[in-house]
């Protein structure tokens, strides 16, 4: 069983930058696709990017691409997503989730769910 941890959300000015990691453990092996979605009050799970663990492809959503970056440390199991020029509407519970057999845009095809963590941006 695969257990993922997300860490560092909090409160950003609009504008500001922030990094979020998913760090997994649990398990004996970590090939899983990782993508990270978020989830507004009110709104559906919305994908924001995906990254393959061979790290060949690596995606973003339409909604973050050009301000969101995302890279894996197979050292220490960790996925970051670094974004940039954030918005008001950013804000959203920011969620980890692992699969096998590539990245999906669609929530429910992932396997394991970390707990998530709150990004508030304020303008």
């Amino acid at each position: 069983q695969v257990q993922l941890v997300e860490s560092g959300g909090g409160f950003v000015q609009a504008g500001g930058s922030l990094r979020l990691s998913c760090t997994a453990s649990g398990g004996t092996r970590y090939n899983y696709d990782v993508a990270w979605f978020r989830q507004a009050p009110g709104k559906e799970r919305e994908f924001v990017a995906g990254i393959e663990w061979a790290g060949l492809n690596d995606y973003s959503g339409d909604a973050v691409k050009g301000r969101a970056t995302i890279s894996a440390d197979h050292a220490v199991n960790t996925v970051l997503l670094r974004m940039s020029s954030l918005k008001p509407e950013d804000t959203a519970v920011y969620y980890c989730a692992a699969r096998e057999g590539g990245i999906n845009l669609v929530a429910t095809t992932y396997q394991y769910w970390g707990q998530g963590t709150q990004v508030t941006v304020s303008s």
